[in-house]
């Protein structure tokens, strides 16, 4: 019922198939120029897309692409702060948890797309230019793309959060890139390395490690982060945080 109830809003919402639009294309674009990029040296070639490697770049480079989906979630939330939709429909009947339900639904079928344009990408250009053909396109998929599922739903909540918070989309959106690129990162600085690695976006990054981390903890030294499997229940946490202080946002706040 919800799923039905948010899909009459979701499928006639231009900006919605714009934004979406916008994530297929961008990704498709990032690994069809990835095989270009050189590397000491090196381009990367037809290497790049060869199973089951392939898994971890593509969700590591889909990765970046999650803000698109927040901002999105975050203009549909507002939108209905905006038109009073939400207020229309706790005077029909609808309890706050309904509302914050009908999100959640929102997010879900967010992620479930952005794992589909992974998978879809990820088959197209492995079988299309990998030149290796002896391992199977399964190998090292669920795992990859699961994290990329886990990931996706986290940020998402995140989103949701500023959504709810600020009600208004332009400082909302604003609000929700700067926490994600500057604010945390600045407030990890003066904080143990021991510590940081539990701050939110940093348990989200864990989940689709740089595929290049143990080239650089050669130079660097070994990392402090989180091992993928460790982030997979905190950042679910997270996630499960963030959407109840949506809740109680919504529960306790005039609408």
């Amino acid at each position: 019922m919800l799923v039905r109830a948010e899909l009459r809003k979701l499928l006639p919402y231009r900006t919605v198939w714009i934004v979406l639009a916008l994530f297929v294309g961008l990704l498709a674009f990032f690994v069809s120029v990835g095989g270009n990029v050189t590397i000491n040296g090196q381009t990367m070639g037809s290497s790049l897309y060869a199973f089951p490697g392939l898994w971890t770049k593509l969700a590591y480079v889909a990765s970046y692409f999650h803000l698109l989906l927040g901002i999105l979630l975050i203009i549909l939330i507002t939108d209905e702060f905006q038109f009073r939709t939400f207020r229309q429909q706790l005077i029909d009947g609808l309890s706050p948890a309904g509302l914050i339900q009908g999100k959640v639904t929102v997010s879900g079928l967010l992620t479930l797309f952005g794992m589909l344009v992974v998978l879809l990408v990820g088959l197209y250009f492995g079988l299309r230019y990998a030149t290796d053909s002896s391992t199977s396109p399964a190998e090292g998929l669920f795992d990859a793309l699961l994290r990329y599922g886990v990931q996706a739903l986290a940020y998402l909540s995140l989103a949701a959060l500023f959504g709810f918070l600020i009600r208004k989309s332009g400082p909302a959106i604003l609000l929700f890139l700067l926490y994600s690129w500057v604010i945390e990162p600045l407030l990890r600085l003066p904080v143990d390395d021991q510590i940081d690695r539990y701050f939110p976006t940093k348990v989200f990054s864990s989940l689709t490690p740089n595929p290049s981390q143990a080239v650089l903890e050669t130079m660097t030294g070994p990392t402090s982060a989180l091992s993928a499997a460790q982030a997979v229940p905190l950042a679910l946490t997270y996630a499960a945080l963030f959407w109840l202080g949506s809740y109680l946002l919504l529960r306790y706040r005039d609408l």
